[in-house]
């Protein structure tokens, strides 16, 4: 499933974009990939991430995976949720289990639309 209103970052995380708010979160592939996430973490509202940086991880009964910035400004909202049910995640990628919001200016570059990043993950499963 990858719906096809978001856009998509080559590492797997998700955008949606509402004026000058950006959502993140992560892909179905990627929490299919992780399998059951124990542990998310997540910067704090405040922080200023930047496009193609790390801006937390999480962790899952398989491994550790850093989550990467597809856009780049301010955070203005976590997911406290995902602190107590890091499992929202693998549950709701795209909905309940989103991870910030971060205000933005102008469009971001680089991202993918659905269908070119189902090319990508079809490319990454051979």
């Amino acid at each position: 499933m990858i719906p096809a209103e978001l856009k998509y970052a080559k590492t797997h995380e998700w955008v949606k974009i509402e004026g000058d708010i950006a959502v993140i979160g992560i892909t179905q592939f990627a929490q299919e990939q992780l399998g059951d996430l124990t542990f998310v973490e997540l910067p704090a509202v405040g922080d200023t991430i930047e496009q193609g940086d790390e801006f937390g991880s999480v962790e899952s009964v398989k491994a550790a995976s850093e989550l990467y910035a597809p856009v780049s400004g301010e955070v203005v909202e976590i997911n406290d949720e995902l602190e107590d049910a890091p499992e929202k995640v693998n549950e709701s990628p795209f909905e309940e289990g989103w991870m910030l919001k971060v205000r933005i200016e102008g469009e971001p570059a680089d991202l993918l639309d659905a269908d070119a990043y189902a090319a990508l993950i079809e490319s990454e499963a051979h």
